[in-house]
C-alpha cells in the first residue's frame, strides 16, 4: 500500500500524531507491534505524566483532554507547586505557581489514561476521515529510503511504500536504528519503582523532588482516592536496581511501612493503592532526528531522564512542531517527506530540547552523587537557587510551558 505518512509506534506520541495529520488529505498508516485488544485497552503501568500548560492545551485541540475527563472524572490532578528537597535537610527550595500567571503549574493525569484517550481519537479520525489504516500486531522489519518515497517490509511480509516514514517506537527505537541513526545514551545505573499510595498526611497538590542519601524519591499528587477519600499520590523510588527487585515482592502493609520510612514519616502511615512497576533510567539522544524520507518524534526524538517532567512533554512539542511542516507541504503542492520541513522540524526541534536534556543529565548525576564535598555543594546550589528570583520564575514557567 502507498501511504503518504507511515507512523512505526501507536504510544501516546504516535497515536498523537496521526490524529493531528487527520483530515488534512494525508494517507496515514499506524504499525504497532501489540494487538488492537492492547491498544484500545491499555493496561496500568505505575507512570503518571505531568502536563505542561501547552502540552494540556494541545491535548485539549486533539480533543483527548475531554475524553480523559470524561472518563475518568477524577483523573486530571492539578500541580499547584514544586519542591526540591536535599538529604536530610528542612530545606526546600520552593516553585510556586505565583511566579505564573495560573493556578497551577501544570496537571498529573495516569499514561495509560492518555493512551486510551489518544486510541479513541485515532478510531473518531477514521470513522470521520477514513484516512488512518491501523497495522495492529506487526512492525517494521527492513526499510529502503529512496529519491521519492520509502520502501518498508514489515515482520510479517507485508511490503509498504510511504513518502515519509516516522519512527514513534520508544527512546531504543529499532525504526530509527534500522535507519543507522546512533544515538548518545546515558545509562544512570539506577531503576525507578512506581506506583500510586494513599498517605495520611495532605500533599496540597505539591510536587517532591528529594534528592536523599542514596536514593531519590519524588512524589506527584493526585487527587484523593475515590474509595477512600485519603490523600493519594504516586510515588517514585529511584535505587540501584539490584535493590528495587526485593521491593516489588513486599506485601502491601511491609511495602507500605518501608516507603513511609523513606519518606522519613513526612506523609504519615502510607499504603499502596495499585500495582507496582519498575523502569530502568536511561536518558537517549540520536546524534540525527531526520534523514531521507524519515523523522523520529516522542521518545525516539529524546529519552528524557524523568526528574524534570519533560519526557511526554517535549513528545507533544515535537508532534506539534513535525505537524505543522508536514501539514503546510501539500497545502503549498510540496512533498510531504520532503527534505526543506524535515530539517526545519529537526533544526527546531533540536533547539527546544538539548540544552534542558543535557541539563537534565548534569543535575540528575550532580544529585544522586554520594561523596561529602558534592552533597555540601548541592544543598548550598539549592539555597542560592532559592534567593535568585529570575531563576525560580524561568523554571516556573518551563514547568507550566510558558515561554
Amino acid at each position: 500500500m502507498p501511504y503518504d505518512v507511515l507512523i512505526s509506534g501507536a504510544g501516546p506520541a504516535g497515536l498523537c500524531l496521526a490524529s493531528a495529520l487527520s483530515g488534512r488529505g494525508l494517507s496515514i498508516a499506524l504499525v504497532e507491534q501489540q494487538p488492537l485488544p492492547a491498544l484500545a485497552e491499555p493496561a496500568f503501568d505505575g507512570r503518571e505524566i505531568a502536563l505542561t500548560q501547552a502540552s494540556a492545551a494541545t491535548l485539549q485541540r486533539l480533543g483527548l483532554w475531554d475524553r480523559i475527563r470524561a472518563a475518568e472524572p477524577n483523573a486530571l490532578a492539578p500541580l499547584r507547586d514544586a519542591k526540591v528537597l536535599n538529604g536530610a535537610s528542612p530545606f526546600a527550595l520552593v516553585i510556586g505557581h505565583g511566579l505564573t500567571q495560573r493556578s497551577e503549574l501544570g496537571w498529573l493525569v495516569s499514561n495509560h489514561l492518555i493512551r486510551r484517550a489518544a486510541w479513541e481519537g485515532v478510531q473518531d479520525c477514521i470513522a470521520r476521515h477514513h484516512d488512518i489504516d491501523v497495522l495492529a500486531g506487526d512492525g517494521v522489519a527492513h526499510l529502503l529510503p529512496q529519491a521519492e518515497q520509502m520502501h518498508v517490509t514489515l515482520a510479517s511480509g507485508a511490503r509498504h511504500s510511504a513518502r515519509l516514514l516516522v519512527a514513534a517506537d520508544s527512546r531504543f527505537s529499532a525504526t530509527r536504528r534500522a535507519m543507522g541513526i546512533g544515538a548518545t545514551q546515558h545509562d544512570f545505573g539506577r531503576s525507578m519503582l512506581v506506583c500510586q499510595m494513599t498517605h495520611a498526611q495532605p500533599h496540597e497538590h505539591v510536587a517532591w523532588e528529594w534528592f536523599g542519601h542514596g536514593q531519590t524519591l519524588a512524589l506527584l499528587p493526585m487527587n484523593d482516592d475515590p474509595a477512600t477519600g485519603m490523600p493519594r499520590a504516586s510515588v517514585v523510588l529511584t535505587l540501584p536496581h539490584r535493590q528495587i527487585e526485593p521491593l516489588l515482592d513486599l506485601p502491601d502493609d511491609a511495602f507500605g511501612a518501608e516507603i513511609a520510612r523513606r519518606f522519613d514519616g513526612r506523609l504519615g502511615a502510607m499504603l499502596p493503592a495499585s500495582t507496582r512497576h519498575a523502569y530502568p533510567l536511561v536518558g537517549v539522544y540520536p546524534r540525527r532526528l531526520v534523514a531521507q524520507r524519515f523523522a523520529c518524534v516522542g521518545d525516539a526524538a529524546v529519552g528524557m531522564h524523568p526528574v524534570t517532567a519533560h519526557g511526554f512533554n517535549f513528545g507533544l512539542l515535537g508532534i506539534e512542531t513535525l505537524s505543522a511542516e508536514l501539514l503546510a507541504a501539500p497545502a503549498a503542492r510540496r512533498d510531504v517527506g520532503a527534505p526543506g520541513p524535515l530539517a526545519r522540524y529537526e533544526r527546531r526541534h533540536r533547539l527546544a530540547t538539548r540544552p534542558l536534556y543535557e541539563a537534565t543529565r548534569l543535575i540528575a548525576t550532580l544529585y544522586t552523587a554520594e561523596a561529602p564535598p558534592l552533597r555540601l555543594l548541592r544543598g548550598a546550589l539549592l539555597r542560592v537557587a532559592d534567593r535568585a528570583m529570575p531563576f525560580k520564575r524561568a523554571i516556573a514557567a518551563s514547568l507550566a510551558g510558558q515561554h
